[in-house]
């Protein structure tokens, strides 16, 4: 039944560490199944890095802040559908305004005013839309139907046997692609640099790396059901803990995890640092597989070892959360700004920000008479662990400034009104989500055969999260639970 638990004496128990989107999916999607579940979460709130935490009267989005996926079709319908419940979100349009070279390009959500928008700034690149849309077309169909990837047993291959149409053999060889080869030889700077601004953002990386059949789907990620998520995007997971709590599962905050016990080769238990041990049949862990390394001790599985030593580190942020007088912006301004300050510099590190701000329709997000916006830019993760105390404080503050030079840049005067500006760097969100020196945002997609399963070594313990293919956004992750979740019980589950 929609919505419902099945129970019984009998039933296993799944601990799941992190309460983040993907941990937080998985174990609803299991207790619906009949499991017993119990979450522990180190933080006083759930989310994570899609988490949004209070601080002096605003409501800061501590890192995702765009909500997409939310169309008929997409992810979190589907889960919403599945478990009954409803999310507290309302449609934007714009998703997002890009400000590059001088120009302002607005990412409609309707295919037709964004046709029309793209006609005016890249006119004699039309075909490659063309082409791109058609691609994001089967990609995006794909994503509907269970679709087990990469593959981890003869059951798997089946499945993915079932996705096979016409559409998707034709674009087979995508596979093998980048995004830059769909681009025309004569396509323009600032066609180039619009389209490795978004692929940033969508799929971590830019046009030359990211896979064509990947990248193509994320450049319409703004046509797939952006949402504003009132209160922040950090309701999206209290939504789900409600639902957890209201069906006789357990959500435990302040438990940080020290250890996980592994016998006889098989993952039996967590110790959580106040020295608390909580037994389970199977663990999923939503955390990277360098966080997850550093809890298995000296029982970490081959496999495992090679892959944190042979994977790059993936990015980290650099944000600001600011709070500004409201006066200070119009009333009608678009949600989110990305600025490129520098088209012809390399993307992130303070060149290429994303803005977001809260509603005046939201007054849960700030203080009266106040508005709050976060900024992030790409960084990084490995410098700002090499720096001494004071070259640290020096580097925050170069980059605190770079990022409020892309709100000047959106906003003439705004530094003026600024009423609180609190600096985060990777060294922030890893003593707060506990992430492996702060990287955030999963793997780069830059090749379908290099994307990483849930699979960890250990046969009961597995991975959630940003890192399981296909990764990014609150929509990637919640597709990589639900396929972990598929894999356990022998079938699909989303609707």
């Amino acid at each position: 039944m929609k919505g419902g638990v099945r129970r019984s004496k009998e039933s296993r128990t799944v601990l799941i560490i992190g309460a983040g989107m993907g941990g937080l999916t998985a174990a609803a999607l299991l207790l619906k199944a009949g499991w017993r579940v119990i979450v522990l979460e180190a933080q006083t709130y759930p989310g994570g890095c899609a988490g949004t935490f209070f601080h002096r009267g605003y409501r800061f989005d501590a890192g995702a802040t765009l909500a997409g996926g939310f169309d008929l079709t997409g992810p979190h319908t589907r889960l919403a559908q599945t478990l009954g419940l409803t999310w507290p979100v309302e449609d934007v349009d714009p998703a997002w305004v890009v400000h590059l070279d001088g120009h302002q390009i607005y990412q409609w959500t309707t295919r037709e005013a964004w046709r029309e928008e793209r006609v005016r700034y890249f006119a004699k690149e039309e075909p490659f839309w063309q082409t791109q849309e058609r691609v994001a077309e089967v990609a995006w169909a794909i994503s509907q139907r269970y679709f087990p990837w990469p593959p981890l047993n003869l059951s798997d291959l089946l499945a993915l046997a079932g996705t096979v149409t016409p559409a998707v053999i034709g674009m087979a060889p995508l596979a093998f692609r980048s995004v830059a080869d769909l681009l025309p030889r004569s396509a323009s700077p600032r066609l180039r640099t619009f389209v490795d601004a978004q692929l940033l953002i969508s799929a971590q990386t830019t046009a030359g790396f990211a896979n064509a059949l990947y990248g193509s789907a994320a450049l319409d990620l703004p046509r797939r059901g952006v949402r504003y998520v009132r209160g922040g995007m950090g309701e999206l997971a209290k939504t789900l803990v409600a639902w957890i709590h209201a069906h006789g599962g357990e959500v435990h905050y302040r438990h940080p995890i020290e250890a996980v016990v592994v016998r006889r080769g098989r993952a039996v238990a967590v110790v959580t640092k106040a020295g608390a041990t909580f037994e389970a049949d199977l663990i999923l862990a939503n955390m990277t597989p360098w966080s997850l390394s550093h809890l298995l001790n000296g029982e970490m599985p081959v496999s495992l070892r090679r892959d944190v030593r042979r994977r790059s580190p993936t990015w980290g942020a650099f944000t600001l959360y600011v709070g500004v007088r409201a006066e200070a912006l119009p009333s009608t301004v678009p949600t989110h700004h990305q600025v490129i300050l520098d088209p012809s510099a390399p993307l992130g590190e303070g060149n290429s920000v994303f803005i977001s701000i809260s509603p005046v329709e939201d007054p849960t997000r700030a203080p009266a008479g106040m508005r709050a916006i976060t900024l992030s830019t790409h960084t990084a993760v490995a410098p700002w662990w090499q720096l001494d105390p004071e070259a640290y404080l020096q580097r925050r503050e170069v980059y605190t400034q770079r990022l409020l030079e892309a709100l000047e840049a959106v906003f003439p005067g705004i530094k003026t009104a600024l009423h609180l500006c609190l600096p985060a760097t990777p060294r922030t969100f890893a003593f707060y989500t506990r992430r492996w020196q702060g990287m955030v945002g999963g793997f780069p997609q830059t090749s379908l055969w290099r994307a990483r399963g849930p699979q960890t070594g250990i046969p009961n313990l597995w991975l959630v999260g940003d890192s399981v293919f296909p990764g990014q956004s609150t929509a990637g992750v919640i597709l990589g639970a639900a396929r972990v979740v598929a894999h356990l019980l022998g079938q699909p589950i989303l609707v």
